[in-house]
């Protein structure tokens, strides 16, 4: 069941370039500039124990400004493998240097977190781990413990890492979208910043067999439950994924409607794109500007 749903996010993750998609493009602040000094990525492996039976890669990015004197910010990627890439959608390594170069951005630790894989080994697409769904589309408080329990203080035997939660922020796309959503609600005393792009607010089928609670639960649970401190950016296009889980572009606007109604600090920034990361990637430095927008007043 587990490799049938990874297999069916991955062909949903392949939806990519549609027409409305050539409008977005990578800004100056997601291409290397002269004299901004270039942080250091590092890729390593992870078995946990939270996840019973997985095994995952991570990547660390370590800005050139971090000395080791005072603890850093950091921010959690899902689907690490696509935040990472210098030549990808996103490009994070870049943007952050940049950013942190810029004074917009506190030093930051980027922690980018693939998927885990049960089995020896990995498939050649990191979209295809077979634990993916079942660790981003369940609705519970596993994968905070996961990061909280086991993946964050491993880092910190190397990194000092702030433990104020305005100073940590958590990311992912789709499947990976909600579960930052998901650990930001389930842990706001640990994680105030959430960015979504486009995000599965939807019925995935995992939850859907099993009786349990799924993405389309949370724009009711936000209203009926009392705020939350935390921040929240969401990103999503009109052409996005319509299928036998939901409706993409829907649910994030009932995901939009909630976070109004229950007045949360929020931002939702629609366009036409289809699911994949082309205007996430294109708005990602305005995105951390407003997720960061006050962060030297909090220091």
């Amino acid at each position: 069941m587990r490799i049938c749903l990874a297999f069916m996010m991955i062909l949903s993750c392949t939806v990519c370039l549609r027409a409305d998609d050539s409008k977005y493009k990578l800004g100056p602040d997601s291409q290397r500039k002269e004299g901004v000094p270039k942080g250091k990525v590092t890729m390593h492996e992870w078995e946990s124990k939270v996840f019973e039976g997985t095994k995952r890669e991570y990547y660390l990015y370590v800005p050139a400004q971090y000395d080791g004197k005072k603890p850093a910010a950091v921010i959690v990627f899902q689907d690490g493998h696509t935040y990472v890439s210098e030549t990808g959608q996103f490009r994070v390594p870049i943007v952050f240097d940049n950013l942190i170069h810029s004074g917009e951005m506190p030093v930051t630790i980027g922690v980018f977190i693939n998927p885990g894989h049960r089995g020896e080994k990995y498939p050649e697409s990191r979209w295809k781990d077979n634990n993916r769904s079942f660790e981003y589309d369940t609705l519970s408080d596993q994968y905070a413990r996961f990061l909280l329990e086991e993946l964050l203080p491993h880092i910190e035997k190397t990194y000092k890492l702030s433990h104020k939660a305005e100073d940590r922020a958590i990311c992912g796309i789709s499947s990976g979208g909600i579960c930052a959503f998901t650990v930001a609600w389930e842990r706001p005393d640990e994680f105030h910043k959430v960015l979504s792009h486009v995000g599965s607010f939807t019925s995935i089928a995992a939850n859907f067999e099993e009786g349990k609670p799924g993405g389309h639960d949370y724009p009711a649970w936000i209203r009926k439950t009392e705020r939350k401190p935390i921040r929240v950016f969401l990103q999503d296009g009109s052409n996005d994924l319509n299928n036998r889980h939901g409706n993409w572009w829907l649910a994030n606007l009932e995901m939009d409607a909630a976070l109004k109604f229950q007045k949360y600090d929020y931002k939702f920034v629609g366009g036409e794109g289809g699911h994949n990361g082309i205007h996430g990637g294109a708005i990602l430095p305005e995105s951390l500007r407003w997720l960061w927008r006050d962060w030297k007043e909090t220091k």
